[in-house]
């Protein structure tokens, strides 16, 4: 009886022990975590298990009862996450005190009296992909924590990364080096300790520029060869994509605040743009295309590691010596490559979904990749607007039709691998097509494309044919404001969203568009006229989100581009008044407040776009949680009485003209077609009501002192469009 019940034993210990590999002392340090009580195993029997489960080819000398053999990388990976777990807890400090004294002794005992580092970083290559990753996350915790408590680099971890980089073959080890530096580097910007994270850079730096090199070759020919090499090699994208994320991290550390200088490795991403835009366009896999021009576009728009940065990290701080020369050079290479049809060499695939790519059948449609398409779009933008930063302002930089040039090679790649930007009327509904799901690249998209057609248009092009000629580019900024105020449904609450945020540079964008509507009223009033004629809203109506409201002075198409009829909102008798009386007893949000706010001195000189918005970044995140809590909102913003034009006793839409019975029999549009004046009428009308909204809230607020940053200069741009509609209608 004995044998079967014997062999039964043995047999359920076997399957108990394949199921689930079992270490009480193991298991006993990690229920110390959850407990808040230090286990019955002291720390020198528990860093004789782990140590002896972490080396590779291990003796087995503190092998739990019941250990089975097939079983040794389970209890690997438990006990290198037990290590991680045990540094990034004393480093943060969170656990109890007598337990925090225990996790000291197990890390005093391994790494001090045990050398565990040398085993862990002799595991980067371990064939088991798991055991390498996870090795590297215990050596990149127990580095970090060493920087913090000593100031010093692991010698160990240093010689290896220094090597490993010179040697540049692409294999776990490569691959466990990037991913552990790339993580100490995060850590240290994160926390924003600046002097460690230079004394860092700079021991690496030297390892760093030769890995890049060899990785990244300057000659397009010798980097087509490498690029064909590394295809074949099953690693290799994996390795180029942990290379372009220590990359980033590079270069968001270049534009740390405080930072004194800055080290070669800092400036690779500049340094070998020029590279990089040829591996977009060459044979690598498309995956790395994508990731490629995406650490491009940070750069280039100055947001390397936005995704995970805290704290102070996040703040611009003062721009290195090199700064200045590193965006020309990237900015240079971009409008190089493109003069050079880079843009007809950008693959472009259909776009992803959950579970991966697939082809696109005949009958589908054109589905792209909008990723790539506003991507590559962003990347010439800016790279033009920092071409014409970066010299100066010189007139003549560039020729117009260079420019033009550039936004026409864009606009023929841009229809080329999307069909519905074939079907609009006008070309300046590109820019709502392409971004207008992704706010921070749409207003990054406005300011590059307004401070391009700005600096030409100072540059000498015939003021009558300008804004044709931007039309005709796709460039118009006019036509780029309505359509931005269109695809909100004219709604004042979202531009003062977009005022307080911190995560676009809509503030920037509004202060210098503002500045020229108020000088170029007559333009403005033609664009209204384009906009409203085009069949382009029906387009914005499929790509835009609905805000849920409608569209008051929505048009219909009746067949043909240039036929436009009126939704029954609004009919060719209205006049202005009239129609600014509709909007605002439909507005989307009612805002307060019952008590008129007082008279206070909006005599401000008139200051650049760069100084209206000078610290609101830096305010603008407290400001926006004073504004958007509920109790705060609910005071505030809630009223049942919805504004008019705010104005002067003294305006010109409460005055009667001279002979006239009343207003609204004698005002009129100034367009010279009825139908067309009509519909001029009503986008305007719209536009200055949103724009006045939003000057009496943001007037409101500041009085309260709930406005993040000082509006002043703000609220009187906005006051002077005002009054150029009211002048406008007056002379007319």
């Amino acid at each position: 009886m004995a044998g079967p019940h014997g062999r039964v034993s043995s047999m359920e210990h076997t399957a108990s022990c394949r199921e689930r590999p079992t270490s009480t002392c193991l298991t006993d340090v990690y229920r110390c975590f959850q407990t808040g009580s230090c286990p019955s195993h002291s720390a020198a029997e528990a860093a004789d298990e782990i140590f002896s489960m972490i080396l590779p080819g291990g003796d087995g000398r503190c092998a739990p009862a019941g250990y089975c053999h097939g079983n040794r990388s389970e209890l690997t990976y438990i006990s290198l996450t037990l290590v991680e777990k045990i540094i990034s807890s004393l480093t943060s400090r969170s656990l109890p005190p007598l337990v925090a004294l225990y996790c000291a002794d197990i890390e005093r005992v391994l790494f001090q009296d045990m050398d565990l580092m040398s085993q862990l970083v002799c595991q980067f290559h371990a064939e088991d992909q798991i055991i390498s990753h996870l090795a590297a996350k215990s050596v990149s915790a127990w580095v970090f924590y060493h920087l913090l408590k000593s100031g010093t680099v692991s010698p160990v971890w240093e010689q290896m990364c220094v090597q490993t980089f010179h040697n540049s073959a692409p294999g776990p080890e490569l691959d466990a080096c990037l991913w552990s530096l790339t993580e100490v580097l995060k850590r240290l910007l994160k926390g924003a300790h600046q002097e460690i994270l230079w004394k860092l850079l700079a021991v690496l730096d030297s390892s760093l520029s030769v890995l890049c090199s060899e990785f990244i070759r300057e000659e397009s020919r010798e980097a087509a060869q490498c690029w064909m090499e590394l295809t074949h090699s099953r690693l290799s994208g994996t390795t180029f994509c942990l290379l372009l994320d220590l990359l980033e991290v590079l270069t968001a550390s270049s534009s740390i605040r405080g930072a004194d200088g800055c080290l070669k490795s800092q400036r690779l991403t500049h340094i070998h743009s020029s590279a990089l835009l040829t591996t977009i366009s060459g044979s690598s896999q498309y995956f790395v295309k994508k990731r490629v021009l995406l650490l491009l576009k940070k750069a280039v728009l100055q947001k390397a590691g936005e995704d995970w940065a805290l704290g102070e990290a996040r703040l611009p701080g003062p721009k290195h010596d090199c700064f200045n020369s590193d965006m020309s050079v990237l900015s240079r290479s971009v409008l190089t490559a493109v003069a050079a049809d880079w843009l007809q060499s950008v693959q472009v695939e259909s776009a992803s979904f959950f579970g991966g790519t697939r082809q696109i059948g005949a009958n589908e449609g054109q589905k792209p990749d909008c990723v790539m398409l506003s991507g590559v779009s962003l990347l010439l933008l800016k790279s033009m607007e920092l071409h014409i930063q970066t010299a100066g302002g010189t007139a003549g930089v560039d020729s117009a039709t260079e420019v033009y040039g550039y936004l026409q090679s864009l606009c023929g790649f841009l229809k080329k691998n999307r069909v519905e930007l074939m079907e609009v009327a006008h070309p300046c509904c590109w820019v709502s097509l392409l971004f207008g799901e992704q706010d921070d690249d749409m207003m990054e998209a406005l300011k590059a494309l307004l401070s391009i057609f700005l600096h030409h248009r100072l540059s000498g092009l015939d003021e009558s044919s300008e804004l044709e000629a931007a039309c005709a580019s796709g460039c118009n900024p006019h036509c780029h404001f309505l359509l931005l105020l269109r695809s909100i449904s004219f709604d004042h609450s979202i531009l003062l969203d977009f005022l307080i945020s911190t995560e676009t540079c809509f503030l920037e964008y509004f202060v210098l568009y503002l500045k020229y509507l108020r000088a170029d009223w007559q333009g403005f009033t033609a664009a209204c006229g384009k906009v409203s004629v085009s069949d382009c809203q029906l387009s914005l109506q499929k790509s835009l989100p609905d805000s849920g409201a409608g569209d008051m002075f929505a048009l219909t198409s009746k067949g043909q581009p240039g036929q436009v009829g009126f939704s029954p909102c609004v009919q060719p008798k209205d006049t202005p008044v009239e129609m600014i009386s509709m909007a605002a007893g439909s507005r989307l949000v009612g805002y307060s407040s019952s008590d008129e706010s007082e008279p206070e001195n909006m005599d401000c000189q008139d200051e650049s776009g760069t100084s209206v918005c000078e610290n609101s970044r830096f305010s603008a995140l407290d400001g926006k949680q004073k504004i958007s809590g509920a109790p705060v909102m609910k005071q505030q913003f809630e009223s049942s009485h919805p504004p008019v034009l705010p104005s002067p006793s003294n305006s010109a839409l409460e005055r009667t003209p001279a002979g006239s019975s009343s207003l609204t029999e004698h005002t009129s549009c100034p367009d010279a077609a009825p139908l067309s004046g009509q519909v001029t009428c009503a986008t305007s009308v719209r536009a200055v009501l949103c724009l006045s909204q939003l000057r009496e809230v943001v007037t409101r607020l500041q009085t309260k002192n709930l406005f993040p940053y000082n509006p002043s200069s703000l609220i009187k741009l906005l006051e002077q469009v005002q009054n150029c509609f009211q002048q406008s209608h007056l002379s007319h």
